[in-house]
């Protein structure tokens, strides 16, 4: 099949189907005109990689899952540490956006939002800048 039916397949756009082929996620074969060629273990390859960035995997991490995936003597102990180091990274990305949260929801809450110009959010955002 050509980019556009992969595209179609994966729903990923074809920009992104070549940006992983530049980057050696994938590998289509080529036809006789020099056209990409996809086939069906391209197609799920693409499947696999759209899922792991579904998941939060950057694309070196998809490059080892997809290694490990096609390992059929890889120990699940291998996979499950990718998984949990995501969580880890996942968590402390939580924990980093409830501050930034609770420190704009302070701002928020002092800031009086009327015609004044005073304003505390200005303020903070301001403070250290030096003009």
């Amino acid at each position: 099949m050509n980019i556009g039916e992969a595209s179609d397949a994966t729903g990923l756009p074809a920009k992104t189907i070549r940006y992983y082929e530049d980057i050696g996620l994938i590998k289509p074969a080529r036809a006789g005109n020099g056209y990409r060629d996809y086939g069906g273990k391209d197609v799920h390859r693409l499947a696999f990689i759209q899922r792991s960035r579904s998941l939060g995997f950057s694309i070196d991490e998809c490059r080892s899952l997809l290694s490990l995936y096609e390992d059929k003597d890889r120990a699940s102990s291998d996979v499950k540490a990718l998984a949990v180091d995501k969580i880890r990274e996942i968590d402390r990305k939580l924990k980093e956006l409830k501050s930034l949260r609770s420190t704009l929801k302070t701002l928020a809450d002092d800031c009086h939002g009327d015609n004044r110009p005073d304003c505390p959010i200005i303020n903070e955002i301001s403070r250290g800048v030096h003009a």
